[in-house]
């Protein structure tokens, strides 16, 4: 008997572990900012190999941009039920960082069609961390602040 079937209010399914969730915000900037993308019709995935991990990892960001507290929850939810449904396959033999970043369609998209795209997406992410192209791109300047000007010694 499968979670989902065991489950007393029938819509509840497995959760992905802890592990392989991606949770700080340093996480979250290292995929952004090192990271390769996959476009999407209805979301952008932001990748990055992570050689400290032993398992791939997965997180999802909502700009306010797109809506109200509802519908950016119900986003994150369709994502991550999307996810759900496709994780189980996605082996990568190198761990790797994936960050999920929805555009507005995601409400209105069905929801066979939102689960193919994720499927589609962690297939192009694993075969990229296989053959190393998930690999940090360099990044020479980091900080998005200017350098402070030094005041002169007397």
């Amino acid at each position: 008997m499968t979670l989902r079937e065991n489950a007393v209010s029938g819509g509840v399914s497995a959760k992905i572990p802890k592990a392989s969730r991606l949770l700080r915000h340093a996480d979250f900037r290292l995929v952004y900012e090192q990271g390769r993308r996959h476009f999407s019709a209805n979301f952008t995935a932001f990748y990055r190999a992570n050689i400290t991990e032993k398992s791939p990892r997965i997180g999802y960001t909502v700009s306010r941009a797109l809506g109200g507290a509802v519908d950016r929850n119900r986003m994150k939810r369709r994502l991550r039920e999307a996810t759900r449904a496709c994780w189980a396959g996605f082996r990568p033999t190198f761990a790797v960082d994936v960050v999920v970043n929805p555009k507005k369609t995601v409400l209105a998209t069905d929801f066979a069609v939102l689960t193919a795209e994720m499927q589609k997406a962690l297939t192009v992410i694993e075969k990229a961390a296989n053959s190393g192209q998930a690999n940090p791109r360099p990044v020479e300047n980091v900080s998005r602040h200017k350098p402070r000007a030094r005041k002169e010694q007397r």
